[in-house]
């Protein structure tokens, strides 16, 4: 598998951490749409959100309690938004599943 996130995730790509445990890594965005912009995936893969299931929707929840974390850690108290692109036409450009963590500016809607 070439999967640059499960090699991120692996250690083989170095990325700029801002948090890791056994299940999840959190990195800086390497082109960031806000002035907090960080990536949360879980180190297992799973393709995308179609993916979810009773097997790994615990981890999906890990993620969420990473990405509060983060965001306290990341001085976001004014508000973020977290974001998950699934398939081609909803902007996944990674087939592997991952958060946008997004924040220090107020977010517009719709996103554009």
């Amino acid at each position: 598998m070439d999967c640059i996130f499960c090699k991120i995730a692996k250690g083989e790509i170095t990325s700029h951490k801002v948090y890791e445990d056994e299940d999840v890594i959190a990195f800086h965005d390497l082109d960031p749409k806000a002035p907090t912009h960080v990536l949360i995936i879980p180190k297992k893969h799973i393709e995308s959100a179609m993916d979810i299931d009773q097997h790994n929707s615990a981890l999906i929840g890990r993620i969420y309690e990473v990405a509060v974390k983060l965001a306290v850690q990341l001085g976001l108290d004014k508000g973020f938004r977290i974001v998950n692109n699934c398939g081609e036409d909803g902007g996944q450009t990674v087939q592997h599943i991952h958060f946008h963590l997004l924040g220090g500016r107020s977010m517009a809607w719709p996103p554009g």
